[in-house]
């Protein structure tokens, strides 16, 4: 059985990590596997946007898989080869993600999601943070993207306690965008990938860089990158283009009223 699903149709890729007999725990196969996926669909210009799930009802991902710390040590293989990291892979990917979190999401499983762009859940999905409590120091973004997601003091509390938050916490913290019954968790997934994938992809990929780049700079600092890159673009920008795309914004507007 393959530990990582894939599926592409109309600019969408959904990768599906697939070992729900271990709640989707990133085994060092898996691992590597989905660091690999998510390069190669960056680098695919027909891959407009990726969504991310678990396979089954349980867990987005129960994080690194502890039977096999315990017989190869953190990172590590039988062969003793350090694993890839897919969170580093997903934030370097240009290309935007989507964490449709179906279940538990926990400690190396919850990083994984905080690496995504978007993150939406379903009423099943649990969050923790539990390092502390398996006596390790996170490696893969949780002590910095947390606190950047819910605040310094909700991320304290998660990370200091261990303790888990429920769907409806997670979104009024402003961890998820949205919350929905789990049968409409993949339908809203595709339905903001497709609108993602709707727009000229050179822009949603420059813009996506322009957000994640301000946002690890001073204010100051993020204002003067905006205004230096949208001097760059915008200069080959006509006022035809603008007025081309004018009315289907503007209708599209009316239809989303409500």
């Amino acid at each position: 059985m393959t530990v990582l699903k894939r599926e592409c149709a109309d600019g969408v890729a959904v990768l599906t990590l697939n070992r729900p007999a271990a709640m989707n725990a990133l085994s060092y196969e898996l691992r590597n596997t989905l660091s690999e996926a998510v390069e190669a669909l960056d680098a695919d210009p027909d891959v407009k946007a990726i969504i991310l799930t678990g396979e089954g009802d349980r867990a987005f991902s129960a994080g690194l898989d502890l039977k096999e710390v315990g017989q190869h040590g953190l990172g590590g293989s039988p062969d003793g080869s350090p694993a890839l990291r897919p969170c580093d892979s997903l934030a370097a990917c240009r290309t935007p993600v989507i964490a449709a979190i179906n279940g538990v999401a926990l400690t190396g499983g919850f990083e994984l999601a905080l690496a995504c762009d978007i993150l939406i859940a379903s009423t099943s999905a649990r969050f923790a943070d539990t390092h502390i409590r398996v006596g390790v120091t996170p490696g893969s973004g949780m002590s910095q993207r947390l606190s950047r997601a819910i605040g310094l003091s909700r991320a304290k509390e998660m990370s200091l306690t261990g303790n888990f938050i429920d769907a409806t916490t997670a979104y009024a913290w402003g961890l998820v965008n949205h919350v929905v019954e789990p049968d409409r968790l993949m339908p809203l997934a595709h339905k903001i990938a497709s609108d993602i994938a709707s727009c000229d992809p050179g822009k949603a990929t420059a813009y996506k860089a322009l957000i994640d780049d301000g946002f690890g700079l001073p204010f100051s600092a993020a204002m003067a990158l905006e205004r230096e890159r949208a001097s760059a673009d915008n200069r080959r920008v006509c006022a035809e283009a603008v007025e081309a795309q004018r009315a289907a914004v503007i209708a599209r507007g009316r239809d989303q009223v409500g």
